[in-house]
């Protein structure tokens, strides 16, 4: 029996996630957190126990803490992370990672396992050579692209764990040296769960985290659940919620959306979107332009709304049939015409 996320649809969905909050007066319970994190901004809106609310500057620095840590495993942009000395590491040997990294590893191998190879984290080098990576676009040839595909797919990489006096340690030995591993498709919904963990851990039960990706549990404000909007994904829409098309209600989910309608290039006519199929090596052509994935947790709802970006409508539509526990809003364009389908109940 498929539990699906129970959330109330109040018009056509669109696509990336944004939320809004209803407003507070100066003398509400809701408290706030803001920042930046991940490459761009986080908030954060709780309502803190009465009991708790000695424990608010603990929380804070808590949340801060632990988006630095977060960084310093998984950015690609970070010199000093441990994403970027694990990729630099030319070499098979085991490599010594956190319990952090191990965690999203293992998590990333069975979605790599359960999509068919349609979400890989080591297909980091063909986004790069296609230029939506962390390098500028090469002159792309099936040579070069068959040739990154020998050192593409996560059973070419291994995780151990070795017990320590009493505690565990990890090590990654990859197959081939050459070997790069990306998390931007899964990371900020791992962000968001870790930061909704230590919410939970103080007393928390009405909050909601934003990293661009979305992460939340109880009511708002209004007592009611947290009301989300999803943008419009049409070319052009550069500026997260300029454009949101519809608004849903969600509660105890996380709530992600990946599209293909802001990051592309078109050479010769032809568009080239930024979803790269891990298993073929190229760009996607289909029709599906958002999939927001509604799931128990963000970590899920991240990779699992990439996994459907790569495969296409069809093929998505069938996978969501086939999960427990999660629901989709799927944006296609049909020659020319916005169309929406949805299995949310």
């Amino acid at each position: 029996m498929n539990n699906k996320v129970d959330i109330s649809v109040l018009c056509v969905l669109s696509v990336t996630v944004l939320f809004f909050l209803c407003s507070c007066s100066s003398g509400s319970r809701y408290l706030s957190i803001d920042g930046y994190a991940q490459g761009g901004t986080f908030h954060i809106t709780y309502s803190m126990p009465a009991a708790g609310r000695k424990c608010v500057g603990a929380l804070k620095d808590s949340v801060r803490a632990e988006l630095l840590s977060i960084d310093n495993t998984f950015s690609g942009y970070n010199k000093g992370s441990l994403l970027i000395k694990v990729n630099n590491a030319q070499t098979t040997a085991p490599i010594e990672v956190n319990a952090m990294y191990a965690d999203l590893f293992q998590r990333s191998y069975e979605i790599w396992k359960e999509s068919g190879g349609a979400f890989d984290p080591t297909g980091g080098p063909l986004f790069n050579v296609w230029g939506f990576g962390f390098r500028n676009r090469e002159n792309v040839n099936s040579l070069m692209v068959d040739s990154i595909l020998t050192f593409v797919g996560m059973d070419k990489v291994k995780l151990d764990t070795v017990a320590d006096n009493g505690g565990e340690r990890y090590y990654l030995i990859k197959s081939d040296p050459r070997i790069r591993l990306n998390f931007n498709a899964i990371a900020q919904g791992y962000a968001c769960d870790r930061l909704a963990g230590i919410l939970d851990f103080y007393g928390v039960s009405d909050y909601l985290v934003d990293i661009g990706e979305i992460v939340c549990k109880g009511k708002n404000s209004k007592g009611s659940k947290w009301r989300v909007g999803i943008e419009k994904p049409e070319e052009g829409n550069q500026e997260r919620g300029k454009d949101i098309q519809s608004t849903v209600d969600v509660t105890d989910c996380g709530i992600v959306t990946s599209g293909n309608y802001r990051k592309f290039y078109v050479e010769n006519g032809k568009k080239y979107p930024h979803e790269i199929d891990p298993r073929t090596g190229y760009p996607v052509q289909h029709n599906l332009l958002s999939a927001t994935v509604i799931a128990c947790d963000g970590t899920t709802a991240d990779a699992f709304s990439t996994w459907f970006m790569v495969i296409g409508l069809e093929k998505a539509q069938k996978a969501v049939a086939d999960i427990n526990d999660i629901s989709a809003f799927f944006i296609y364009d049909d020659n020319g015409t916005l169309k929406t389908w949805s299995n949310v109940k």
